[in-house]
């Protein structure tokens, strides 16, 4: 079946675009989620009074989702869930409870919005991505943990990690700069 896509959606196309998409993924997603109309000469037609319109609410979107994209640039959350003494977890978080968290801290979001593959089934911190529009996506990191005291140790063993890579590589600039400066 053939569409016209309404907004842009990832792997398939931009806004505008006409594309061949298997019936079931138009009509179990694009349309009834108002993403594309099929393309008949009558919508396309309906699209073309319609573009700038469309156009401009895209825009408006795509702005109001960097702005809280802006706002939301080195979130983290932390959830405490049960686990091992491996590490592991009894149960796993999903995209709906990292969802929860990120709205209990501020900014509403909707499980759709989280890229998760696979579910989190070890203790630690990973970074996620929330897709705030198609066009704008901000990483958070979900700190999973068994309680908040190890919660503030895994922040801050990451915090010294990220830190000693930094010096590593300022030290091997250093170096490298010296060796320039012997060969002159």
């Amino acid at each position: 079946m053939e569409v016209i896509l309404l907004e842009r959606v990832e792997k398939l196309g931009q806004m505008g675009e006409v594309v061949r998409v298997k019936d079931g993924y138009a009509r179990n997603f694009l349309l009834p989620r108002k993403k594309a109309l099929r393309a008949t000469a009558a919508n396309k037609a309906v699209y073309e009074k319609q573009k700038s319109q469309l156009e401009a609410q895209n825009l408006a979107k795509k702005g109001e989702a960097e702005k809280v994209a802006a706002k939301m640039v080195g979130l983290s959350v932390a959830l405490l869930r049960q686990a091992g003494d491996s590490g592991q977890l009894f149960g796993s978080v999903s995209a709906r409870d990292i969802a929860e968290a990120v709205t209990a801290a501020g900014f509403t979001i909707g499980r759709q919005q989280i890229a998760l593959v696979n579910p989190i089934k070890t203790i630690g911190v990973y970074g996620v991505m929330a897709a705030l529009h198609p066009e704008v996506t901000v990483e958070v990191k979900v700190n999973v943990a068994r309680s908040e005291a190890e919660a503030e140790k895994q922040v801050a063993a990451e915090t010294l990690l990220d830190e000693g890579v930094e010096l590593e590589d300022g030290e091997e600039a250093d170096a490298e700069e010296g060796e320039e400066e012997e060969q002159a």
